[in-house]
């Protein structure tokens, strides 16, 4: 049975970007446009006014400071709300596809092999551009790789569990290397009229090359272990889909920005009760890593570094003190939540991807997600000479 090894990764950042100052100031003047519009109810005790945000909220409560966007000025307009994504012709590569192709250029160049090597494409994300065609055999025609292709969202822990996929295809012989993309345009989904989270998500794209140890060179990763969990909760929930929307957009624009205006109910965007999920979260992961750990003769008070989903950093860090026994370093728990936000599923492979250095042969580390279903997925591994 063929070990796997992550062999490269890559990553696509928009080039806009959108401080907490700059989204406040959109969310304020939002905000006392919906109170003057409603100032009669709100006098008579019918309505709550909105209250206002501030930056300082915002990196208390989350960590964040700026996030990655595609499309900046339709989200911090206080009339839109929303990014302004205009709708693309069939014939053209869409979004999440262009996203993913980009960032997957960067890891095979890292890899240095042709894609003809390549036998598998996944597109593991949370936010969707459609239900099919797959947007991962969009990725595969457009690199010219052979073999097979499918998407697959598990929330915020798609990428881990993308990453066990390929291991899984490697070890049975499927394959020699598989392409797993995270395309994550959080922006589209998100409810910028919403205080406590329009703050939360940004916009980017990861990739990671997975690759059998039969055939790997030099460098890169061991996959020493992988673990996959789930448990149903509607604590983080978005319902999304062409079921249930409550009204058509009246023109693409409309129809591609997800706006709260074109869906009609805010729970067709991203709802989630904070207290909730950090409440119910932390112990499963923690408790999970630690297990996941023992299994594999791991003490985790040893691992070199975590590189943790993106959710929090009040929940990152209260994981990495549970599993590491102590207040963990900025080096032991990379956090880039400040620079690009919650990326849904890339945000560990962000984090990968940007701090991996200064491990020696036999050093171990954590890719570890976790979010929506619940879902939480552990992918230890160990640097190779």
């Amino acid at each position: 049975m063929s070990k796997a090894v992550i062999a490269a990764t890559g990553l696509f950042t928009p080039e806009q970007s959108v401080s907490n100052a700059e989204l406040v100031d959109s969310y304020n003047a939002w905000a006392d446009g919906w109170n003057a519009r409603h100032a009669a109810p709100i006098e008579a005790g019918e309505l709550e006014a909105k209250a206002h945000s501030s930056p300082e909220f915002i990196e208390k409560a989350s960590g964040i400071k700026s996030r990655f966007v595609l499309d900046k000025a339709g989200i911090i307009d206080p009339e839109r709300m929303a990014p302004n994504l205009a709708e693309r012709s069939n014939d053209e590569i869409s979004i999440l596809a262009e996203m993913a192709v980009k960032a997957a250029r960067q890891a095979i160049e890292a890899w240095g092999k042709p894609v003809s090597e390549i036998g598998a494409v996944l597109c593991a994300a949370s936010n969707m551009q459609r239900a099919y065609p797959a947007m991962a055999i969009e990725v595969q025609q457009a690199l010219g790789i052979e073999g097979f292709a499918f998407d697959m969202n598990v929330a915020c822990s798609s990428a881990t569990f993308g990453i066990k996929t390929a291991t899984d295809f490697i070890a049975g012989g499927s394959v020699k290397a598989v392409l797993m993309v995270n395309p994550e345009v959080c922006s589209a989904h998100l409810n910028f009229t919403d205080r406590d989270s329009h703050f939360i998500f940004g916009d980017v794209a990861t990739a990671v090359i997975v690759e059998s140890s039969e055939t790997a060179g030099p460098g890169g990763w061991d996959v020493l272990g992988t673990r996959l969990k789930t448990t149903f909760s509607n604590n983080i929930r978005n319902n999304f889909g062409f079921l249930n929307r409550t009204e058509q957009p009246t023109d693409a624009v409309a129809a591609t920005a997800s706006s709260s205006a074109a869906i009609g109910q805010t729970d067709k965007l991203f709802v989630q009760q904070g207290r909730k999920v950090f409440r119910d979260v932390v112990p499963m992961v923690s408790d999970m890593i630690v297990d996941h750990a023992g299994e594999l003769g791991l003490d985790p008070h040893d691992l070199k570094r975590l590189w943790l989903h993106q959710a929090n950093i009040n929940m990152n860090t209260m994981i990495g003190k549970k599993v590491l026994g102590r207040e963990p370093s900025a080096d032991e728990n990379v956090i880039i939540l400040d620079d690009y936000a919650n990326t849904s599923s890339a945000g560990s492979i962000i984090a990968f991807h940007l701090h991996n250095d200064g491990f020696e042969a036999g050093d171990t580390g954590l890719i570890c997600s976790f979010g929506a279903g619940y879902s939480a997925g552990t992918v230890f591994v160990r640097k190779r000479a």
